[in-house]
Formats: C-alpha cells, structure tokens, sequence
C-alpha cells in the first residue's frame, strides 16, 4: 500500500512538472496597450474627437514608432517623438472630425521596430445630431384671406 502511495504520488508530480508553460522571452520591443478599441460612445456633432491610447513596451529593447496611418482623412493619429524605453509607457493621440452625423468605425495602423511590426487600433462611434436650443420657438402666423 506504502509503495502504491509513493508510486501514485510520483505520477502526479511528474504529470504536473510536464503541464506547466515554459516561459518565453522575446528579444526586442513590444506593444501592451490598455486598449486596442476606443469606443467614443455617443457624441455630438462638432464635439471634442480627440481621444488617447496608451501603451507600454513590455520588451527589452526601445520601442520606435517610425509611422501611423488614420484608415481616412477624418481619423488623423499623432505618434510618440522619441523611442519609449523598456517598461516605459507612450502615447498615441487619435482625432476623429465629428462633423459628420452617423456611427463610425475607422482605424489606425502603427508602423514600428516592434516584434509585431504592424498593429493596428480602431476607434468608434456614433455622431448624434446638436441637441436643439431650449428657446421655445413661436410657431409662425398662419394668414388666410377671408
């Protein structure tokens, strides 16, 4: 029973030595954004459309951004200047013109040193009409000829 025990328990801790991950380290720069999708929600008509990505490079080497690309010309992205060091964060400022009414789904495509050379991040949406003003208009005459 003794050797039954022993037998069983050495099965089971090689069984769990053999399950668990290898970790993997990758050489050079790699993005870990807090998100990938920026969801504007429900916006006015010629309202702020700036909004904010933030990243950190989780790698070991220094994270250049040598270009990113709005999908349209009314997504226009601003990159980080210099190299984002390791375990340092950035930022990746989008801006949406929200002069047209209607939903919205448009992307950027990062271009960079990183592992994952190209990325993309999207932003959506959808731009609502200006509410109306909350001056009770008069309504008009109405003339008839009697």
């Amino acid at each position: 029973m003794k050797k039954l025990a022993i037998i069983l328990f050495i099965s089971v801790f090689s069984i769990s030595m053999n399950a668990q991950e290898k970790a993997t380290t990758t050489d050079g720069p790699v993005f870990e954004f807090v998100t990938e999708t920026i969801d504007y929600g429900k916006i006015e008509k010629d309202s702020d459309g700036e909004r904010v990505f933030t990243f950190k490079n989780i790698g070991n080497a220094p994270l250049i951004i040598d270009k990113v690309k709005g999908s349209c010309g009314c997504t226009v992205p601003t990159k980080p200047e210099g190299p984002i060091m390791p375990g340092e964060t950035g930022e990746i400022k989008v801006k949406y013109a929200t002069n047209r009414i209607g939903g919205f789904s448009k992307t950027v495509t990062i271009t960079s040193n990183a592992t994952e050379p190209r990325k993309t991040i999207r932003v959506k949406g959808i731009v609502l009409k200006p509410e109306t003003s909350s001056v009770i208009e008069k309504p008009k005459s109405v003339i008839s000829n009697q």
